[in-house]
This record gives C-alpha cells, sequence and structure tokens, in this order.
C-alpha cells in the first residue's frame, strides 16, 4: 500500500491544484478579463488569512513529498501507529477523491461567480441552486474533506495540526465572507443564509 501511495498522492496533490485553482482562475480570467484571485498584498485580514492558506497548502504539500521521497524524515514526523491500518488508509483516499469531485462540481456551479477570497471590486451572481442549496460552502466543504482524507491517509502530529488549522482558517474566511455577501446582497443573502447550512 505505501508504496502505490507514494506515487498516488503526489499525482493527486498536483491534480487537485490544477483542477481546484489553476484551471478554474484561468477559465474566470479568459471569460470575464477579471483575476479571481482576489488576495493582495495589503494588510488585511483577508489578505493575512490568504498568506496562512498557501503556508498550509504548501507545508501539506511537503508532508506528501517527504512521505514519497524521504521516508526517513517522515518517520520524525511522529507517526499516530493505532490509526496506521488499511481500512483507515481506503477511508481516506475515498474521502479525498470525493472531496475532488465536490469541489470541481461546485466551481462549476458557481460559473463566472468563482472567487479565490474575496472580490468587493466586482459584483458576482449570488449562487443558491445545486450543491449551494445544501450547503452555503460546498467548495469549503471539499477542502475541509480533503486535508482531513489526507490526515487519514498518513496519520501523524504534523498532518493533524495542519488540518485543524485549515479548518480554523476557513472557518475565519468564511465568516469574512459571509459578512461581504450580506452588505453585497442584503436581504436575499439573508434569507438564503437562514434556509442553507454554513457547512453541511
Amino acid at each position: 500500500m505505501d508504496s502505490f501511495l507514494k506515487i498516488y498522492l503526489p499525482i493527486y496533490f498536483l491534480i487537485y491544484l490544477a483542477t481546484a485553482f489553476v484551471v478554474p482562475s484561468y477559465r474566470i480570467r479568459k471569460q470575464t478579463g477579471i483575476n479571481p484571485v482576489t488576495f493582495g498584498k495589503e494588510d488585511t485580514a483577508h489578505n493575512y488569512i490568504g498568506f496562512i492558506m498557501k503556508l498550509l497548502i504548501a507545508a501539506l504539500f511537503l508532508v506528501v513529498l517527504l512521505f514519497s521521497f524521504s521516508t526517513n524524515i517522515y518517520n520524525y514526523l511522529v507517526p499516530i501507529n493505532y490509526l496506521q491500518n488499511k481500512i483507515i488508509v481506503n477511508i481516506g483516499i475515498a474521502v479525498i477523491n470525493i472531496a475532488l469531485l465536490l469541489v470541481i462540481v461546485a466551481q462549476s456551479q458557481m460559473k463566472k461567480s468563482w472567487r479565490i477570497g474575496i472580490d468587493d471590486a466586482n459584483k458576482t451572481e449570488l449562487i443558491t441552486k445545486g450543491l449551494f442549496s445544501v450547503s452555503r460552502n460546498p467548495i469549503y466543504v471539499g477542502m475541509i474533506a480533503t486535508v482531513w482524507g489526507i490526515f487519514l491517509i498518513l496519520p501523524n502530529t504534523l498532518t493533524f495540526f495542519l488540518s485543524a488549522a485549515t479548518y480554523l482558517i476557513i472557518q475565519i474566511h468564511i465568516r469574512l465572507e459571509e459578512e461581504f455577501l450580506e452588505k453585497q446582497h442584503g436581504e436575499v443573502y439573508t434569507v438564503y443564509k437562514s434556509k442553507t447550512k454554513r457547512l453541511i
């Protein structure tokens, strides 16, 4: 199983980054002329969260690379031995694949409204159909599921803290987005918010 995961996980991570960030960013920019990546360099809470999110993703990718190419260093990350079994690993693999599918479908349903961060320069349509009728943030649900799925596949102290930190950062960012969406869409968003769960 380890030899399979050492190949599978880096490839999965690259596919995830491409399909969840690179391809949609290119598509939105081509369709609208707008850069969907809204995190900038100003010292704001929004931009700081974007910076921390990049660090967490990079750190998680580094753990995957250490597991795949430097087992000796990986072993210093304090593996959680009682979670290391085939059933939990297979659950983790299923979770990350379902999560990727969820992210891709949710992004396609957002169409031209998809952004990375808060876009206060361009008004976007409020999407409430499809997956967004079940969750106000299905993309974030997918991202949270991904990091915890990787923890199940590679259970160690570092993946646990990276997953927990990612969850907290996403929760903070969701609340910043909610404040923004209430200002932008007013009562329409308030009604939607009252009927639809934040996550699941």
